[in-house]
């Protein structure tokens, strides 16, 4: 079966893509420094306090679309440090070490670095994509 008929809607597709993933990494930074929506389990070190910076800024510039590639290109890179860091020593599989989270944000940011923001976003109003 071909679905052909959502061809057209890639584009917006995309943009939909970007921003709700965008808004899911942002309650991360938010959990992180303002315990919303719900509290932080672990103290904060200045690694995870970098990383809410990133989750915050970025999550942010990434919902209205700007500076989408560069911002999404190294959101992908925290993210393989998050996973690598954090859980690929407690097993292979990501479904098993707590890792599907920081897998899927690595690879969803990564392909929003290569294909861009789509067309609702500030970079395509702003012409830059």
């Amino acid at each position: 079966m071909q679905l052909s008929f959502l061809r057209p809607w890639a584009p917006h597709i995309l943009s939909i893509l970007r921003i709700l993933a965008a808004a899911t990494f942002l309650t991360h930074g938010t959990m992180k420094l303002l315990g919303w929506p719900a509290p932080f389990p672990y103290p904060l070190n200045g690694l995870l306090y970098v990383a809410a910076i990133l989750e915050i800024v970025g999550g942010l510039l990434l919902i209205v679309g700007l500076f989408t590639r560069p911002v999404a290109f190294i959101l992908s890179g925290q993210m393989a440090v998050a996973y690598f860091m954090g859980h690929a020593g407690q097993g292979f599989f990501p479904v098993l070490n707590g890792g599907e989270a920081a897998m899927l944000f690595c690879f969803v940011f990564l392909y929003i670095a290569a294909a861009g923001p789509g067309p609702w976003s500030a970079d395509a109003a702003a012409g830059r994509d």
